[in-house]
């Protein structure tokens, strides 16, 4: 691994749509505490990412991402808060 560099392995949850689990270890599961785990349901391998400050990613602040795999070994990526248009009426 290069300096500054981390690489990680993120995997979905069949439970949870859009919400992602990455490992600083591919297949580690067990620095994920067990109810957590539980929870998240049987881990989908969805990709291999090296992560790095520059990097951008999508939903996530990569410095964040990575101190977290760096000290709990994995960091986990809740769904967006959907926010439902009310209707009240005219």
């Amino acid at each position: 691994m290069a300096e500054g560099k981390l690489n990680c392995w993120v995997y979905r949850s069949p439970r949870n749509e859009q919400m992602y689990l990455y490992l600083r270890e591919e297949e580690c599961f067990e620095l994920v505490p067990a109810p957590l785990l539980e929870r998240f349901g049987a881990p989908a391998l969805v990709m291999e990412l090296e992560l790095h400050a520059g990097r951008v990613l999508a939903r996530e602040d990569v410095s964040k991402v990575m101190a977290n795999l760096s000290e709990l070994g994995f960091h986990l990526q809740m769904p967006p808060e959907i926010k439902p248009k009310l209707y009240f009426g005219e």
